[in-house]
């Protein structure tokens, strides 16, 4: 591992942080009293948290844009750690259903199911 490698490294490691520093904030301003009690809502329950994030990792196709989603919310106090506890595991199902249903379906155009997704 050379000198540059570890710059790299420290250089993407400071990206990182000052984009979810920037997040939080952003979040933070955004949150209003509607967002926090929806999501009170439909996080409450642990299984309403895995649904949710099963649902919402299923619509934008990936469990890691949720998880970072879902560490903001946390970070920004919209919610807390228990609720994204839920959100996060419903993520990574959703994901690993959503590739499953790709795969048993085949990736022909002539599929139904992956014709409406790709509309």
């Amino acid at each position: 591992m050379s000198i540059q490698d570890i710059v790299s490294l420290m250089g993407a490691l400071a990206v990182f942080l000052f984009g979810m520093s920037t997040m939080t904030s952003g979040l933070e301003k955004l949150a209003s009293g509607k967002l926090a009690s929806l999501l009170e809502k439909l996080t409450d329950n642990i299984l309403k948290g895995v649904l949710l994030g099963a649902v919402v990792a299923g619509m934008v196709h990936s469990s890691a844009a949720t998880t970072v989603m879902c560490i903001g919310f946390v970070n920004a106090g919209i919610l807390q750690l228990r609720q994204a506890v839920g959100v996060i595991m419903g993520a990574n199902i959703g994901t690993t259903i959503t590739a499953q249903i790709l795969r048993l379906g085949g990736l022909s155009d002539e599929n139904l199911l992956l014709s409406f997704s790709l509309c």
